[in-house]
């Protein structure tokens, strides 16, 4: 029986905060406001993430707390005999092929920071020379193992003594880092641009696309519909105020999201880059940014510190639901499964990397195995685990039982229960099949 789990709020908190704080939040959301316009998109952004995402993430966090088990075993206990454990099995499925790409992607962070220790950027910039190195056949893939034996090593003392003691240091040590660089950012000369950007809504910019991508990267940063809050909620004491939790962790993931905003989108304008550069604004075009800066030998190093400490908090989050699920199946050591979970996905994160270069070529529906695992898990899977577990919650748990998870037994106030139960219902599972069928490409 698991009897590991958070020792403190504060531990907890930062838990929470930390798998919800990644690349979603340093990289995605930057270069989704700069393709969307700016801040009409943020304004949407941030309503959708309370009223979509905060019950989502709400309805984990109560199957999580209310079973006390990881993935699969949660809908087991809570439905027994019944199709429900299939969403366990979705989730568990989502985490391995996230992870196996996302540690191809945390290992470019790592090399990164030693590549910019090394000497400052340069006018070529090691955004010029990133497709050369990511399509290289051995270097990233040592990379890919670092970062993942990096990841491993916080989650080796288990869930008090690794996750949430690293959680409490790392996060703490990211928002001063992203606070730095904000403010750095927004003092360049030609930064009002930036600012302006982020700040004055143009709401003619507002389309179907942008409403949509809004939904989309709210469900995307808080890593929601592949059971990370099920498995963290299953660790939450019963005193833990579920509601207050879950606030707090949106409220610090859109102020992350917004500092990260401020810390590229004003570089980016000051030196005359296209804000809506898209991906490559991360390792392309922010090397860029830093040859230019007069501090650049300083900042750049800095910069992908915190892209490293905000991948490797979420690789951890999503490691672990894999571990929570099989746990209780297999006759081993949580330090064995650990190895062996950790061999596999350095197998299926290789062939990730050389999917970039040797095996190019190589294609499975039209797709790289990087790209197929990233359009499997983000465009599939990952919007039909968020679906089944509001409906879950919506209509297959008793009412009584949430509520009880939300008041803890009777004893805070829950005001909006009704409400919280109305969105889980109904406009969750719309605002998800809204988001898949956007990017089927149907409307």
């Amino acid at each position: 029986m698991q009897k590991d789990g958070f020792n403190s709020r504060i531990g907890a908190l930062m838990a929470f905060v930390g798998s919800a704080v990644g690349l979603g939040n340093l990289w995605k959301f930057p270069y989704m406001a700069g393709k969307n316009g700016g801040a009409a998109f943020i304004l949407i952004y941030v309503g959708f993430m309370f009223c979509l995402c905060l019950p989502l993430m709400l309805s984990e966090c109560v199957i999580g707390r209310r079973a006390r088990e990881g993935a699969f075993d949660s809908f087991r206990k809570l439905a027994p005999r019944s199709g429900w454990s299939i969403i366990g099995v979705i989730s568990v499925i989502t985490a391995v092929l996230i992870l196996s790409f996302y540690s191809v992607v945390g290992g470019w962070t790592v090399r990164y920071i030693v590549a910019s220790f090394r000497a400052a950027f340069t006018g070529d910039g090691y955004g010029s020379a990133f497709g050369a190195f990511a399509s290289s056949n051995f270097e990233p893939l040592l990379y890919h193992l670092i970062f993942l034996a990096l990841t491993i090593t916080v989650l080796w003392s288990g869930v008090r003594n690794g996750i949430e003691r690293y959680s409490k240091i790392l996060m703490p040590v990211l928002f001063l880092m992203v606070l730095f660089l904000a403010a750095y950012s927004i003092t360049l000369p030609g930064a009002g641009k930036g600012i302006e950007f982020l700040l004055r809504p143009d709401f003619s910019s507002i389309t179907s696309s942008v409403v949509l991508d809004a939904l989309g990267q709210g469900l995307f940063s808080l890593s929601l519909g592949m059971a990370i809050m099920i498995t963290y909620g299953s660790y939450l004491s019963n005193s833990e105020n579920l509601p207050r939790m879950v606030v707090a962790t949106i409220s610090m993931d859109l102020i992350f999201a917004l500092l990260a905003g401020f810390a590229i989108l004003p570089a980016v304008f000051a030196f005359g880059f296209d804000p809506a550069e898209g991906a490559g604004l991360l390792f392309v075009i922010l090397p860029e940014v830093f040859a230019r800066v007069p501090a650049g030998a300083i900042i750049g190093p800095a910069f992908f510190v915190v892209i490293f400490i905000a991948a490797i908090t979420s690789a951890v989050s999503l490691f672990e639901v894999i571990v929570a699920a099989v746990i209780r199946s297999v006759k081993l050591s949580r330090k064995k499964i650990l190895l062996c979970i950790g061999a596999f996905l350095a197998l299926s994160g290789t062939l990730c990397s050389v999917s970039l270069g040797l095996l190019s070529e190589f294609r499975i529906f039209g797709l790289n195995i990087f790209d197929l695992f990233d359009t499997l898990s983000s465009t599939y899977m990952m919007p039909a685990g968020a679906f089944l577990i509001s409906l879950f919650v919506g209509y297959r748990m008793k009412r009584a039982d949430v509520f009880d998870e939300l008041s803890n037994g009777k004893t805070i106030k829950i005001r909006m229960f009704g409400l919280f139960m109305l969105l889980v219902k109904y406009f969750v599972p719309a605002g998800i099949v809204l988001i898949f069928l956007n990017k089927l490409g149907v409307f």
